[in-house]
């Protein structure tokens, strides 16, 4: 666990430079000692892994997303006895938002997405080809993996997805109706494709003329888009909170010392806003609320052990519309 003196925990409630958590990690198997190490472009990675490799695929079709792709690819090697999954926990609290693993079988992928929900933290992306190892996904009912079911595994659609959006300004967009580069889109029923949403998963498909992604969930049927935000919330408080804490002499146990950390808290929060984590009302008002205990409201004990504990939030979520009903008449 990183070093902090700030923890930020936010429930989510239905109905209901900073931290951009757009970077990818890698889990690649390679022999020798494990490494973690961050690439800005293809050719060190190329070098590091092999071209022919399944961690310089995943990266490559990243890569190739074009402008919307990340400044940088970060690479966990792992070589038997040690595995993924040890890997990913030692490195967890590096720079890296979303993790991918190389190659392996479901219950590979399933281990990941094991670590990473433990950790209430970050996220998991697979792509399967079959309902069975999807319903074994499924049964997680993973607040931090998406899946996507496709029938050529090879054209990596996760790691072109979270190319095309994972770093875009978190709230910004959501994770549906996104078109993918080197990727082919699926025909299918729409049967089939409820079938694969029912399960957990979301496709590559056609609608309008338009090759796009037809949902944005995670398997638990969460939007990404509201993990993503929360996540995004949270460390950013816990970062501008700490930073205040770390760069002033003293910041003193009175009420101007509070409504500093309230002054924090409020400026994330509005950037939050304006990003798109966090509606408006009709005034075009960012729909959240601060709560400081004064002084005089904190436990005596808690200010002797210099501990504040007297401040929450809470916040409506935009969201975003993913289907619509539209209803018209003709006049003769």
């Amino acid at each position: 666990m990183p070093l902090q003196d700030v923890t930020v925990t936010i429930d989510i409630k239905k109905p209901s430079a900073l931290i951009g958590l757009g970077t990818p990690l890698i889990l690649a198997n390679k022999a020798g000692e494990s490494t973690y190490k961050e690439y800005l472009d293809l050719d060190g990675i190329k070098e590091a892994l092999g071209q022919e490799s399944d961690g310089y695929k995943i990266a490559k079709q990243i890569f190739a997303q074009g402008d919307y792709r990340p400044e940088k690819v970060a690479i966990a090697t792992y070589s038997d006895p040690i595995t993924a999954v040890t890997v990913l926990e030692n490195y967890f609290y590096n720079d890296w938002y979303f993790v991918m693993l190389d190659t392996g079988a479901v219950t590979d992928y399933k281990a990941i997405s094991d670590a990473v929900e433990a950790k209430a933290l970050k996220m998991a992306a697979h792509v399967v080809d079959s309902k069975e190892d999807l319903a074994i996904l499924k049964a997680g009912k993973y607040d931090r993996t998406f899946v996507i079911q496709h029938n050529t595994i090879a054209e990596l659609p996760h790691a072109a997805l979270i190319g095309q959006v994972g770093s875009r300004p978190v709230g910004s967009l959501t994770w549906k109706f996104k078109t993918l580069k080197f990727v082919t889109p699926q025909d299918l029923t729409p049967t089939q494709l409820n079938d694969i949403h029912t399960g957990g998963a979301f496709a590559y498909v056609t609608k309008a003329g338009i090759d796009q992604t037809s949902e944005g969930t995670l398997v638990s049927g969460e939007y990404i888009d509201v993990i993503h935000g929360k996540d995004w919330v949270k460390l950013n408080i816990e970062q501008q909170v700490q930073y205040l804490l770390s760069t002033n002499p003293k910041i003193p146990y009175t009420d101007s010392g509070i409504a500093q950390i309230e002054g924090a808290v409020r400026t994330v929060l509005e950037i939050a806003g304006q990003n798109g984590i966090i509606g408006t009302d009709d005034a075009g008002q960012y729909l959240y609320t601060i709560t400081a205990k004064s002084r005089n409201e904190v436990l005596a004990s808690d200010r002797a052990a210099r501990k504040y504990n007297g401040l929450s939030f809470s916040f409506e979520l935009a969201g975003a519309i993913h289907e619509a009903k539209i209803h018209g008449e003709i006049l003769v």
